[in-house]
């Protein structure tokens, strides 16, 4: 398989898969390719491995994924352990991996995943704080739920899919308890930058 990626400092959407590839431990090869180049050139490059003219987008042979979710969907038909076993956990991760892919526009566009910034404290709109508060009772609860220490007991797509989130918080000085009860999301947070798949892309994006 081969997953064509951008520039690793800024798309979120490509961390998401290359974290759940990364761990499900199939081979891979990657295409990097670097955004916001003139004259159109990323747009151009993309073009030539993804006919949604978007990044990432996963290669299998002849068949061609690129949806951040779907990818990690046909991932976990192929590497069983991407999502829980259990029914209730899976269904659970499995909205909140949605909840990420559809929603929080504001945090978004407000907090774009800047892997290179300096942390710093930042004023946020009110929309923001409204996205944040619902991540922390989302988190919370599911952490409460499934006893952690990821949303639904062990590492899956779920978390894969909030990572690029926690890297938001940290770059822009989100308290989380300034939020809500937020409870052990504070930690989670903290604990999805320490895994080994997201340090691999930390490096590779500082280098």
């Amino acid at each position: 398989m081969e997953l064509v990626v951008g520039t690793k400092k800024w798309s979120s959407w490509s961390m998401r898969p290359w974290l759940a590839l990364r761990r499900s431990g199939l081979p891979f090869t990657e295409t990097l390719v670097e955004l916001r180049q003139e004259n159109n050139r990323s747009q151009a490059e993309i073009l030539r491995h993804s006919p949604s003219g978007l990044v990432p987008a996963l290669k299998d042979g002849e068949l061609i994924v690129c949806d951040s979710l779907a990818i990690c969907e046909y991932l976990a038909e192929k590497a069983p352990g991407l999502w829980p076993t259990d029914v209730a956990a899976r269904a659970l991760a499995r909205a909140a991996a949605a909840e990420m892919h559809s929603g929080y526009a504001s945090l978004r566009g407000e907090c774009p995943m800047q892997l290179e910034a300096e942390p710093r404290v930042v004023e946020l709109s009110e929309a923001t704080a409204k996205d944040i508060r619902r991540i922390v009772t989302l988190w919370s609860g599911l952490l409460d739920q499934f006893g952690g220490p990821f949303l639904a007991g062990d590492w899956s797509i779920a978390d894969a899919f909030f990572t690029p989130v926690a890297t938001r918080f940290r770059t822009y000085g989100v308290k989380l308890s300034d939020y809500g009860d937020a409870g052990a999301a504070g930690e989670y947070s903290q604990r999805l930058l320490q895994t080994p798949e997201y340090l691999a892309w930390e490096a590779d994006a500082l280098a």
